[in-house]
């Protein structure tokens, strides 16, 4: 599913224009990204929790030469679905 197929639902469900839709749905998206970005939790009970972590340095090994690499500490986004999520996907909920 891409964008506008989701905008294409939202569209149905409430009625509004397709243009309305998506906006509904950049604004959404943007909300998270910007909360998220700057250090927020963002958490949306049942579907999941985005929040930004920082990997910590460590030392790797170069598969090919089996050399150490030292391998920068790492600011990365993360996304831990929820269990009603978890359960709708994996089929144990409908």
């Amino acid at each position: 599913m891409k964008k506008p197929d989701l905008a294409d639902i939202v569209q149905e469900r409430y009625e509004g224009s397709r243009r309305q839709a998506l906006d509904l749905i950049d604004a959404i998206f943007d909300a998270i990204t910007t909360a998220t970005a700057k250090g927020d939790k963002v958490s949306i009970a049942g579907f999941g929790v985005w929040e930004k972590k920082t990997r910590a340095a460590r030392v790797a090994r170069n598969p090919m030469t089996g050399e150490p690499v030292n391998v920068p500490e790492k600011t990365v986004a993360k996304f831990r679905p929820a269990k009603d999520f978890k359960d709708t996907v994996l089929g144990g909920k409908k």
